[in-house]
């Protein structure tokens, strides 16, 4: 099977990469079911990477619908070490405006529905994840926007990605309660995908693509789904320019991340007094513990 080290998965808008040379479809069938699509293993300038649609290449699956386990063990299983994760998401602040291009350092989880564990079922791990974008790659990624001057994209580095269950939009009252919070932006993707990035031992980095402001904007009622939809579909243009860049980064600099560790002092579990069927489930992610 085809390895790559970066990986890459593509929100609303994003279902496939312009630029990927001598592509292959991987099939990948895993303890928690099938990904949301068959994953793309390619060459990006010549770095291979692995790209995965997550709604599915025609945009089939809600947020709450996402097999993100099956996803982020699909990806393990290729030999990724880095993830970036591009999403498109509504504005919370007046200062990231559509278009606009965020690097979140931070969640706060809203979902509800949601397995966001591979732990259980006889192994308990609990993860730290204070930190819960790894810095170096969102740094790399930060950068790639930077030396691009994407004209009418502002960068903004940091900030705390909101994470709703949907497939609903926030009622007013919840979008300002978020904005006292501190919120930056909101999306219904990014968690539990970066939890179990995090439990799979990959670093992990979010590229968020302003497509609106929330429903407390004043001026939110001017927003058409027309222009949404267009501002996706421009988002998606640079979202595969600063992709192309900070992969080509990346694969140079192959930067330490807290991540590839996290299960060194996280497994409370003796692992040899787990049942075999345990951990034959989790292997790919405890090889390197057992």
């Amino acid at each position: 099977m085809a390895e790559a080290k970066i990986g890459i998965i593509g929100g609303s808008g994003l279902y496939k990469m312009e630029a990927l040379k001598d592509v292959s479809e991987v099939e990948i069938e895993t303890p928690f079911g099938a990904p949301s699509d068959a994953l793309i293993v390619g060459k990006l300038d010549g770095t291979p990477v692995a790209f995965l649609a997550r709604h599915g290449r025609n945009h089939h699956l809600m947020p709450t619908e996402i097999p993100f386990r099956a996803n982020i063990y699909a990806m393990k299983s290729l030999g990724v070490e880095y993830l970036i994760s591009a999403s498109a998401v509504g504005s919370l602040k007046a200062e990231a405006k559509p278009l606009d291009l965020v690097v979140p350092d931070q969640f706060i989880d809203r979902t509800r529905n949601r397995i966001s564990t591979f732990f259980g079922e006889g192994i308990v791990a609990h993860i730290s994840f204070g930190h819960p974008i790894c810095a170096n790659l969102a740094g790399i990624l930060a950068d790639a926007i930077a030396s691009l001057n994407l004209p009418n994209v502002d960068l903004h580095r940091g900030g705390t990605y909101v994470c709703m269950e949907g497939p609903a939009f926030s009622t007013q009252a919840e979008s300002n309660l978020y904005r006292s919070w501190g919120g930056t932006i909101i999306g219904m993707t990014n968690l539990p995908e970066a939890k179990l990035a995090r439990e799979a031992e990959i670093a992990y980095a979010t590229l968020a693509l302003v497509t609106d402001y929330d429903c407390w904007h004043p001026d939110h009622d001017s927003v058409t789904v027309e222009m949404v939809i267009g501002n996706l579909q421009r988002n998606a243009v640079n979202a595969q320019k600063v992709i192309q860049t900070a992969v080509r980064r990346l694969s140079e600099l192959q930067p330490a991340s807290e991540a590839h560790t996290a299960l060194k002092y996280a497994i409370i579990t003796p692992l040899d007094k787990a049942s075999p069927a345990s951990k034959q489930r989790l292997g790919i992610l405890l090889q390197k513990y057992l």
